[in-house]
């Protein structure tokens, strides 16, 4: 069992910043991987940014240059570090975890499907 449970969502203009934390308890050797997605209403759930056992990560082109995903050394806590907030940013953030079976040294270009566990959400708010 590996609960996630997220916090750091609020309101925000755009052009400000936000960072999202994400901590894992349970059996928090069942995954190796952890990630964030995001859902605004009437759109499909999205990566967003994944972050993997070899320290490398992915990150949708939506929000290159602009989100930053980080893991603390135990790897049981993920971050996502949000600057330059836009309007589209607006949705319900999750944070998801993962046992991903990768070849060595390969890093996703895309964000990887089938993540097992998940938290319950937070939200965040880019409007003026």
């Amino acid at each position: 069992q590996v609960q996630l449970a997220e916090s750091g969502g609020g309101s925000v203009q755009p052009g400000g910043s936000l960072k999202l934390t994400c901590v894992a308890s349970g059996d928090t050797h069942s995954f190796n991987s952890m990630a964030w997605f995001r859902q605004a209403p009437g759109k499909q759930r999205e990566g967003v940014a994944a972050i993997y056992s070899s320290g490398t990560a992915t990150y949708a082109d939506s929000v290159k240059g602009r989100f930053t995903i980080s893991q603390n050394n135990a790897k049981n806590t993920v971050f996502l570090h949000m600057d330059n907030l836009k309007v589209e940013d607006t949705a319900v953030y999750y944070c998801a975890a993962a046992a991903l079976q990768l070849p060595p040294g390969a890093t996703p270009i895309r964000i990887p499907p089938n993540w097992p566990y998940w938290g319950q959400g937070t939200q965040v708010t880019v409007s003026s």
